[in-house]
Protein backbone atom coordinates (compact mmCIF):
# COMPACT_ATOMS: atom_id res chain seq x y z
CA UNK A 1 0.00 0.00 0.00
CA UNK A 2 2.83 2.31 0.73
CA UNK A 3 4.28 1.63 -3.01
CA UNK A 4 0.65 2.52 -4.31
CA UNK A 5 1.10 5.81 -2.69
CA UNK A 6 4.29 6.42 -3.38
CA UNK A 7 3.61 5.74 -7.26
CA UNK A 8 0.69 8.09 -6.95
CA UNK A 9 2.18 11.06 -5.30
CA UNK A 10 4.82 10.81 -8.12
CA UNK A 11 2.11 10.54 -10.57
CA UNK A 12 0.61 13.92 -9.33
CA UNK A 13 -1.68 12.70 -5.97
CA UNK A 14 -1.67 15.56 -3.64
CA UNK A 15 -1.24 13.68 -0.77
CA UNK A 16 -2.95 10.26 1.10
CA UNK A 17 -6.79 10.24 2.89
CA UNK A 18 -8.08 7.20 5.58
CA UNK A 19 -11.27 6.76 6.82
CA UNK A 20 -11.56 5.72 11.11
CA UNK A 21 -15.31 5.53 11.35
CA UNK A 22 -17.62 3.07 12.10
CA UNK A 23 -20.09 4.56 10.62
CA UNK A 24 -18.10 4.48 6.66
CA UNK A 25 -18.73 0.70 5.56
CA UNK A 26 -18.62 -1.20 2.54
CA UNK A 27 -21.70 -2.60 0.73
CA UNK A 28 -22.09 -5.98 2.99
CA UNK A 29 -22.02 -3.78 5.98
CA UNK A 30 -18.45 -4.19 6.38
CA UNK A 31 -16.23 -1.26 8.25
CA UNK A 32 -13.44 -0.13 5.70
CA UNK A 33 -10.05 -1.44 6.14
CA UNK A 34 -8.93 2.29 7.78
CA UNK A 35 -10.94 1.77 10.55
CA UNK A 36 -8.79 -1.08 11.91
CA UNK A 37 -5.15 -0.20 10.91
CA UNK A 38 -2.70 0.11 13.58
CA UNK A 39 -0.87 2.92 14.15
CA UNK A 40 2.77 0.86 12.73
CA UNK A 41 0.78 0.58 9.24
CA UNK A 42 -0.64 3.51 9.10
CA UNK A 43 3.28 5.26 9.63
CA UNK A 44 4.14 2.84 6.78
CA UNK A 45 1.67 3.96 4.35
CA UNK A 46 2.61 7.63 5.47
CA UNK A 47 6.26 7.35 4.86
CA UNK A 48 5.74 7.01 1.17
CA UNK A 49 4.63 11.39 1.35
CA UNK A 50 8.40 11.40 3.06
CA UNK A 51 9.79 9.52 0.10
CA UNK A 52 8.24 11.72 -2.34
CA UNK A 53 8.62 14.91 -0.33
CA UNK A 54 5.70 16.10 -0.47
CA UNK A 55 1.77 15.21 0.50
CA UNK A 56 -0.55 15.94 3.02
CA UNK A 57 -1.83 12.38 5.46
CA UNK A 58 -5.70 13.41 6.13
CA UNK A 59 -8.07 11.41 7.76
CA UNK A 60 -11.77 11.15 9.09
CA UNK A 61 -11.46 9.06 13.11
CA UNK A 62 -13.69 8.17 15.75
CA UNK A 63 -11.42 9.38 18.28
CA UNK A 64 -11.25 6.63 20.41
CA UNK A 65 -8.67 7.36 23.35
CA UNK A 66 -7.14 3.89 22.61
CA UNK A 67 -6.06 4.43 19.29
CA UNK A 68 -3.61 7.40 20.55
CA UNK A 69 -4.10 8.90 17.03
CA UNK A 70 -2.48 12.11 17.77
CA UNK A 71 0.67 10.36 18.95
CA UNK A 72 1.05 8.23 15.55
CA UNK A 73 -0.20 11.50 13.95
CA UNK A 74 2.35 13.84 15.78
CA UNK A 75 5.23 10.82 15.18
CA UNK A 76 4.17 10.72 11.27
CA UNK A 77 5.00 14.53 10.76
CA UNK A 78 8.03 14.71 12.95
CA UNK A 79 9.35 12.12 10.92
CA UNK A 80 8.85 13.46 7.09
CA UNK A 81 8.35 16.79 7.89
CA UNK A 82 4.69 16.86 6.60
CA UNK A 83 1.45 18.13 7.11
CA UNK A 84 -1.07 15.55 8.76
CA UNK A 85 -4.65 17.20 8.96
CA UNK A 86 -7.88 15.72 10.64
CA UNK A 87 -11.61 15.93 10.32
CA UNK A 88 -12.20 17.92 13.47
CA UNK A 89 -15.94 17.79 14.65
CA UNK A 90 -18.48 18.40 17.53
CA UNK A 91 -19.69 14.92 17.82
CA UNK A 92 -21.75 12.22 20.26
CA UNK A 93 -20.15 9.66 17.79
CA UNK A 94 -16.07 10.90 18.62
CA UNK A 95 -14.90 9.56 22.15
CA UNK A 96 -12.72 12.40 22.27
CA UNK A 97 -14.33 15.60 22.67
CA UNK A 98 -13.29 18.60 20.43
CA UNK A 99 -11.73 20.63 22.88
CA UNK A 100 -9.49 17.28 23.93
CA UNK A 101 -8.89 17.02 20.02
CA UNK A 102 -7.20 20.51 19.41
CA UNK A 103 -5.41 20.04 22.91
CA UNK A 104 -3.61 16.65 22.21
CA UNK A 105 -3.35 18.47 18.68
CA UNK A 106 -1.38 21.82 19.83
CA UNK A 107 0.86 19.56 22.43
CA UNK A 108 1.87 17.29 19.21
CA UNK A 109 2.77 21.00 17.62
CA UNK A 110 4.81 22.00 20.29
CA UNK A 111 6.99 18.81 19.95
CA UNK A 112 7.45 19.77 16.49
CA UNK A 113 4.27 17.97 14.61
CA UNK A 114 2.59 19.78 11.70
CA UNK A 115 -1.32 18.59 12.48
CA UNK A 116 -3.58 20.73 11.18
CA UNK A 117 -7.61 20.57 12.21
CA UNK A 118 -9.86 20.97 9.62
CA UNK A 119 -13.24 22.47 11.09
CA UNK A 120 -16.56 22.53 9.96
CA UNK A 121 -18.36 26.30 9.73
CA UNK A 122 -21.91 25.26 11.02
CA UNK A 123 -23.70 22.39 11.79
CA UNK A 124 -23.39 19.28 9.44
CA UNK A 125 -26.77 18.07 9.15
CA UNK A 126 -28.94 15.89 6.73
CA UNK A 127 -31.69 17.75 4.59
CA UNK A 128 -34.39 15.69 4.80
CA UNK A 129 -37.79 15.38 2.52
CA UNK A 130 -40.00 13.31 1.17
CA UNK A 131 -37.99 12.48 -2.07
CA UNK A 132 -34.59 12.30 0.42
CA UNK A 133 -32.60 9.25 1.25
CA UNK A 134 -34.04 9.72 4.53
CA UNK A 135 -36.86 11.71 6.52
CA UNK A 136 -38.57 11.69 10.03
CA UNK A 137 -41.61 8.98 8.29
CA UNK A 138 -39.05 6.59 6.73
CA UNK A 139 -39.24 4.04 9.34
CA UNK A 140 -42.96 4.21 9.67
CA UNK A 141 -44.59 0.75 8.09
CA UNK A 142 -47.19 3.28 6.21
CA UNK A 143 -44.14 4.34 4.15
CA UNK A 144 -42.57 1.75 4.05
CA UNK A 145 -44.95 0.35 2.30
CA UNK A 146 -44.84 3.08 -0.34
CA UNK A 147 -41.34 4.25 -0.42
CA UNK A 148 -40.88 2.17 -4.07
CA UNK A 149 -43.67 3.29 -5.79
CA UNK A 150 -43.13 6.02 -8.09
CA UNK A 151 -43.10 9.79 -6.42
CA UNK A 152 -46.26 10.79 -8.46
CA UNK A 153 -48.11 7.69 -6.82
CA UNK A 154 -46.19 8.40 -3.40
CA UNK A 155 -47.70 12.02 -3.23
CA UNK A 156 -51.24 10.91 -3.83
CA UNK A 157 -50.85 8.72 -0.68
CA UNK A 158 -49.30 11.60 1.54
CA UNK A 159 -51.87 13.43 0.21
CA UNK A 160 -54.57 11.18 1.46
CA UNK A 161 -56.01 12.52 5.11
CA UNK A 162 -56.78 9.02 5.92
CA UNK A 163 -53.06 7.69 4.75
CA UNK A 164 -51.93 10.77 6.77
CA UNK A 165 -53.91 9.50 9.75
CA UNK A 166 -52.80 6.41 10.03
CA UNK A 167 -49.02 6.99 9.62
CA UNK A 168 -49.15 9.48 12.18
CA UNK A 169 -50.38 7.15 14.90
CA UNK A 170 -47.73 4.78 13.71
CA UNK A 171 -44.40 3.88 15.78
CA UNK A 172 -40.74 3.93 14.00
CA UNK A 173 -39.52 0.44 12.88
CA UNK A 174 -35.56 0.82 13.14
CA UNK A 175 -33.84 -1.93 11.44
CA UNK A 176 -30.70 -3.18 13.46
CA UNK A 177 -27.67 -1.16 13.03
CA UNK A 178 -24.84 0.48 14.87
CA UNK A 179 -26.20 3.98 14.44
CA UNK A 180 -29.54 3.35 15.61
CA UNK A 181 -29.21 6.27 17.58
CA UNK A 182 -28.51 8.52 14.82
CA UNK A 183 -31.96 7.11 12.98
CA UNK A 184 -33.70 8.03 16.46
CA UNK A 185 -32.41 11.38 15.98
CA UNK A 186 -33.91 11.69 12.23
CA UNK A 187 -37.58 9.54 13.83
CA UNK A 188 -37.74 11.50 16.54
CA UNK A 189 -35.95 13.88 17.78
CA UNK A 190 -37.95 16.95 17.60
CA UNK A 191 -36.01 19.37 19.59
CA UNK A 192 -32.83 19.18 17.04
CA UNK A 193 -35.19 19.10 13.70
CA UNK A 194 -35.78 22.32 11.95
CA UNK A 195 -37.99 24.23 9.45
CA UNK A 196 -35.80 25.47 6.13
CA UNK A 197 -38.13 28.26 5.89
CA UNK A 198 -36.68 30.87 3.42
CA UNK A 199 -34.79 32.56 5.55
CA UNK A 200 -33.19 29.97 7.11
CA UNK A 201 -30.48 30.61 9.75
CA UNK A 202 -28.19 27.54 10.30
CA UNK A 203 -27.74 28.60 13.66
CA UNK A 204 -31.32 28.57 14.63
CA UNK A 205 -32.44 28.24 18.27
CA UNK A 206 -34.84 25.79 20.04
CA UNK A 207 -37.37 28.20 19.71
CA UNK A 208 -37.41 27.38 15.76
CA UNK A 209 -37.20 23.35 16.20
CA UNK A 210 -40.14 21.36 14.55
CA UNK A 211 -41.07 21.01 18.47
CA UNK A 212 -41.31 24.50 19.70
CA UNK A 213 -42.77 25.27 16.55
CA UNK A 214 -45.68 22.55 17.06
CA UNK A 215 -46.25 23.34 20.55
CA UNK A 216 -46.85 26.98 19.37
CA UNK A 217 -49.27 25.63 17.11
CA UNK A 218 -50.78 22.91 19.31
CA UNK A 219 -50.07 20.22 17.37
CA UNK A 220 -47.57 17.68 17.73
CA UNK A 221 -44.11 17.95 16.44
CA UNK A 222 -44.71 15.06 13.59
CA UNK A 223 -47.93 16.17 12.38
CA UNK A 224 -46.07 19.94 12.16
CA UNK A 225 -43.24 18.10 10.38
CA UNK A 226 -45.40 16.19 7.66
CA UNK A 227 -47.35 19.29 6.94
CA UNK A 228 -44.38 21.21 6.14
CA UNK A 229 -42.95 18.24 3.88
CA UNK A 230 -46.38 18.40 2.02
CA UNK A 231 -45.29 22.32 1.41
CA UNK A 232 -45.03 22.77 -2.32
CA UNK A 233 -46.27 19.90 -3.90
CA UNK A 234 -44.10 17.84 -1.39
CA UNK A 235 -40.50 19.76 -1.85
CA UNK A 236 -40.54 20.78 2.08
CA UNK A 237 -37.60 20.00 4.05
CA UNK A 238 -36.34 19.78 6.98
CA UNK A 239 -33.19 20.51 8.41
CA UNK A 240 -31.34 17.43 11.39
CA UNK A 241 -28.15 19.05 12.52
CA UNK A 242 -25.67 16.09 13.66
CA UNK A 243 -22.44 17.01 13.86
CA UNK A 244 -21.53 20.50 15.51
CA UNK A 245 -24.33 21.90 17.11
CA UNK A 246 -24.52 19.60 20.30
CA UNK A 247 -24.09 23.00 21.77
CA UNK A 248 -27.24 24.87 20.03
CA UNK A 249 -25.03 27.34 18.95
CA UNK A 250 -21.83 27.75 17.14
CA UNK A 251 -19.94 29.82 19.53
CA UNK A 252 -17.14 27.09 19.88
CA UNK A 253 -15.82 27.73 16.42
CA UNK A 254 -15.15 31.34 17.13
CA UNK A 255 -11.44 31.21 18.19
CA UNK A 256 -10.64 27.85 15.95
CA UNK A 257 -11.36 30.60 13.01
CA UNK A 258 -8.75 32.74 14.42
CA UNK A 259 -6.47 30.14 15.08
CA UNK A 260 -3.18 29.21 12.58
CA UNK A 261 -3.46 25.26 12.95
CA UNK A 262 -6.80 24.87 11.90
CA UNK A 263 -8.64 25.40 8.11
CA UNK A 264 -12.02 25.73 6.77
CA UNK A 265 -13.04 22.35 5.63
CA UNK A 266 -15.84 19.77 5.74
CA UNK A 267 -17.92 20.65 2.45
CA UNK A 268 -18.83 16.79 1.87
CA UNK A 269 -18.00 16.74 -1.58
CA UNK A 270 -21.18 15.03 -2.97
CA UNK A 271 -20.23 11.52 -1.13
CA UNK A 272 -23.62 11.87 0.52
CA UNK A 273 -25.69 13.64 -2.07
CA UNK A 274 -29.12 12.65 -1.24
CA UNK A 275 -29.12 13.65 2.78
CA UNK A 276 -25.76 16.33 2.49
CA UNK A 277 -25.54 19.64 0.68
CA UNK A 278 -22.29 21.53 2.58
CA UNK A 279 -20.91 22.54 -0.66
CA UNK A 280 -22.51 25.86 0.24
CA UNK A 281 -19.99 26.38 2.78
CA UNK A 282 -17.99 28.89 1.41
CA UNK A 283 -21.09 31.22 0.37
CA UNK A 284 -22.07 30.73 4.49
CA UNK A 285 -18.75 31.53 5.67
CA UNK A 286 -19.34 35.29 4.07
CA UNK A 287 -23.26 35.45 4.59
CA UNK A 288 -23.52 33.78 8.09
CA UNK A 289 -20.19 34.42 10.03
CA UNK A 290 -18.98 37.69 7.96
CA UNK A 291 -22.36 39.52 7.64
CA UNK A 292 -25.45 38.30 9.53
CA UNK A 293 -24.27 36.42 12.63
CA UNK A 294 -26.60 37.76 15.35
CA UNK A 295 -27.00 35.07 17.74
CA UNK A 296 -26.52 35.64 21.75
CA UNK A 297 -24.50 34.28 23.79
CA UNK A 298 -27.04 32.11 26.12
CA UNK A 299 -30.18 30.11 25.29
CA UNK A 300 -32.14 32.66 27.21
CA UNK A 301 -31.10 35.60 25.10
CA UNK A 302 -29.20 37.23 27.50
CA UNK A 303 -25.99 37.83 26.47
CA UNK A 304 -23.23 40.31 23.55
CA UNK A 305 -24.23 38.81 20.05
CA UNK A 306 -22.52 35.95 19.35
CA UNK A 307 -18.71 36.88 17.70
CA UNK A 308 -18.32 37.13 13.76
CA UNK A 309 -15.41 37.28 11.67
CA UNK A 310 -13.31 39.72 9.44
CA UNK A 311 -13.77 39.87 5.97
CA UNK A 312 -9.84 40.12 5.49
CA UNK A 313 -9.87 36.24 7.53
CA UNK A 314 -12.77 34.55 5.55
CA UNK A 315 -11.14 35.62 2.67
CA UNK A 316 -7.59 34.51 3.95
CA UNK A 317 -8.96 30.96 5.41
CA UNK A 318 -10.92 30.33 2.30
CA UNK A 319 -7.80 30.88 -0.54
CA UNK A 320 -4.62 31.37 1.51
CA UNK A 321 -4.80 29.37 4.16
CA UNK A 322 -6.41 26.21 2.20
CA UNK A 323 -3.94 26.38 -0.76
CA UNK A 324 -1.11 26.83 1.26
CA UNK A 325 -1.78 23.02 3.22
CA UNK A 326 -2.14 20.91 0.01
CA UNK A 327 0.80 22.93 -1.63
CA UNK A 328 -0.83 25.02 -4.01
CA UNK A 329 1.73 27.82 -3.99
CA UNK A 330 0.30 29.03 -7.09
CA UNK A 331 -2.96 30.43 -5.96
CA UNK A 332 -4.50 31.59 -2.80
CA UNK A 333 -3.30 35.18 -3.24
CA UNK A 334 -3.65 38.74 -5.46
CA UNK A 335 -0.05 38.81 -6.59
CA UNK A 336 1.98 39.07 -9.62
CA UNK A 337 3.18 35.69 -10.99
CA UNK A 338 -0.26 34.17 -9.06
CA UNK A 339 -3.09 32.85 -10.66
CA UNK A 340 -5.96 35.23 -11.81
CA UNK A 341 -8.46 33.15 -10.00
CA UNK A 342 -10.97 35.29 -8.71
CA UNK A 343 -14.25 35.67 -7.28
CA UNK A 344 -16.15 39.25 -7.55
CA UNK A 345 -18.71 39.31 -5.03
CA UNK A 346 -21.42 41.22 -3.90
CA UNK A 347 -21.38 41.51 0.53
CA UNK A 348 -24.61 42.98 0.20
CA UNK A 349 -26.85 40.13 -2.02
CA UNK A 350 -24.40 37.21 -1.07
CA UNK A 351 -27.12 34.88 0.01
CA UNK A 352 -28.05 31.05 0.09
CA UNK A 353 -31.42 29.66 -1.82
CA UNK A 354 -33.64 26.68 -0.57
CA UNK A 355 -32.02 23.47 -1.43
CA UNK A 356 -34.03 21.51 -4.05
CA UNK A 357 -33.57 17.67 -4.77
CA UNK A 358 -32.17 16.77 -8.79
CA UNK A 359 -32.64 13.50 -10.44
CA UNK A 360 -30.29 13.99 -13.40
CA UNK A 361 -27.40 11.44 -11.95
CA UNK A 362 -26.87 8.13 -13.88
CA UNK A 363 -30.34 5.63 -13.86
CA UNK A 364 -32.01 9.20 -12.06
CA UNK A 365 -30.03 9.22 -9.30
CA UNK A 366 -31.01 12.23 -7.03
CA UNK A 367 -28.38 15.13 -5.68
CA UNK A 368 -29.18 17.89 -3.13
CA UNK A 369 -28.37 21.14 -5.01
CA UNK A 370 -28.49 24.79 -3.29
CA UNK A 371 -28.33 28.50 -5.19
CA UNK A 372 -25.96 31.16 -4.19
CA UNK A 373 -26.68 34.62 -5.41
CA UNK A 374 -24.53 37.42 -4.95
CA UNK A 375 -21.53 36.34 -7.09
CA UNK A 376 -20.92 38.65 -10.08
CA UNK A 377 -18.17 36.80 -11.52
CA UNK A 378 -15.98 34.19 -11.21
CA UNK A 379 -12.75 34.27 -13.21
CA UNK A 380 -10.29 30.50 -13.40
CA UNK A 381 -6.81 32.14 -14.83
CA UNK A 382 -8.18 35.37 -15.77
CA UNK A 383 -10.98 33.98 -17.79
CA UNK A 384 -14.78 35.00 -16.89
CA UNK A 385 -16.36 31.67 -16.26
CA UNK A 386 -19.50 32.83 -14.86
CA UNK A 387 -21.40 36.04 -14.84
CA UNK A 388 -23.85 36.50 -11.93
CA UNK A 389 -24.21 32.84 -11.59
CA UNK A 390 -24.69 31.91 -15.16
CA UNK A 391 -21.47 29.96 -16.93
CA UNK A 392 -20.19 31.60 -19.80
CA UNK A 393 -19.08 28.40 -21.44
CA UNK A 394 -15.49 29.04 -20.66
CA UNK A 395 -13.14 26.18 -19.60
CA UNK A 396 -9.63 27.36 -18.80
CA UNK A 397 -9.28 24.84 -15.82
CA UNK A 398 -6.98 22.00 -16.60
CA UNK A 399 -5.75 18.95 -14.36
CA UNK A 400 -3.83 19.77 -11.47
CA UNK A 401 -1.05 17.19 -11.06
CA UNK A 402 1.03 17.00 -7.53
CA UNK A 403 1.79 20.85 -5.56
CA UNK A 404 2.44 24.10 -7.39
CA UNK A 405 4.52 26.82 -7.75
CA UNK A 406 4.39 30.34 -8.70
CA UNK A 407 6.23 31.58 -12.00
CA UNK A 408 7.14 35.13 -10.52
CA UNK A 409 6.97 37.81 -12.49
CA UNK A 410 10.88 39.77 -12.64
CA UNK A 411 9.18 42.61 -11.90
CA UNK A 412 7.76 40.94 -8.63
CA UNK A 413 11.40 39.69 -7.62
Amino acid sequence: MSAIVEDGLRAGALGFSTSRTVIHKSIDGEVVPGTTATADELIRIGRAMGRVGHGVFEMASDMKREWNEFGWMGALSRETGLPVTFAALQSIAKELPLDEQISEMRKENAAGANIVAQIALRGNGIIMGWRGTVHPFRFRPSFMAIAELPWEEQLAKLSDPAFRAAMLAEANIYPESDIVHLLRMIGEVWTHQFEMDPDFDYEPGADASIAARAEAKGVSPDAYAYDLMMAEDGTGMVYLPILNYSDGNLDFLEPLQLADDTVNSLSDGGAHCGTICDAASPTFMLQHWVRDRKRAKNSDGSGKPGGRITLENAVKRQCHDTARLYGLDDRGVIAPGYLADLNVIDMDAIALGKPWLAFDLPAGGKRLLQKAEGYIATIKGGVVTFENGAWTGATPGGLIRGPQRAEMLEAAE
